[in-house]
């Protein structure tokens, strides 16, 4: 489980990396907030269905099931490649589950990374999310991690100059964030955190645990 990074002793918001992205300023400084991103709906509204939200399995499926991850923590990565593959199977295809995937990065990297798979587009964006932590420890470790991942990104139809629009996309940035402050608004410090119908977990979660999970509330 990946907490949020600590840096000279103070929580570093994903706020002040964004707006390193977009203003052009460093990591560590605070830099101005977007103000599309200045509120987060309130606790009871993120429990549901946004309107700009990732949604894999029916919308009308009893059980939702809320993920917060960042694509530079391994334990996300290990959850998506081993654990989700089992339980789409038997809770998100039949129609008792749906997924809603939102993004709490926990680094500039992370930020970057969830950017290129918004600009995706809706209909690649669950396989490339599946893409980017099936090979995360490749591209994540590589001196230009970034450009290590857009080498990937070029099967789902992104050459050089769209990952360069992308990553200069304000409105694509703020939505990243806007993920990141609602996962706030819901006591998230750590990836990936879970939410079913409601009820947080924390950290990493076995097939088991779902299952269980998931079967109490099928009743």
């Amino acid at each position: 489980m990946r907490n949020i990074l600590i840096v000279a002793g103070g929580v570093v918001a994903v706020a002040a990396i964004a707006a390193g992205v977009i203003y052009g300023t460093r990591p560590s400084s605070p830099g101005p907030v977007p103000q599309a991103v200045a509120q987060a709906p309130d606790k009871a509204s993120l429990l549901n269905v946004q309107p700009t939200d990732h949604v894999l399995g029916d919308p009308k499926a009893p059980i939702t099931m809320i993920e917060y991850a960042s694509f530079t923590c391994p334990h996300c990565a290990h959850f998506s490649d081993a654990i989700l593959p089992q339980v789409k199977k038997k809770w998100v295809d039949t129609g008792k589950v749906k997924l809603i995937y939102r993004d709490f990065p926990l680094d500039q990297t992370a930020l970057k990374a969830a950017q290129l798979a918004e600009c995706a587009g809706n209909d690649k964006y669950f396989g490339v999310v599946e893409m980017i932590f099936g090979t995360q420890q490749k591209w994540a470790t590589a001196s230009d991690p970034i450009g290590e991942l857009a080498k990937s990104l070029r099967l789902a139809g992104m050459d050089d100059a769209a990952v360069k629009a992308c990553l200069a996309n304000e409105a694509v940035a703020n939505g990243v964030v806007a993920d990141y402050r609602g996962g706030e608004t819901l006591g998230v410090n750590s990836t990936p955190t879970l939410f079913i119908n409601g009820e947080q977990f924390k950290g990493a979660r076995t097939v088991e645990e779902l299952d269980a999970a998931f079967s109490k509330l099928a009743k």
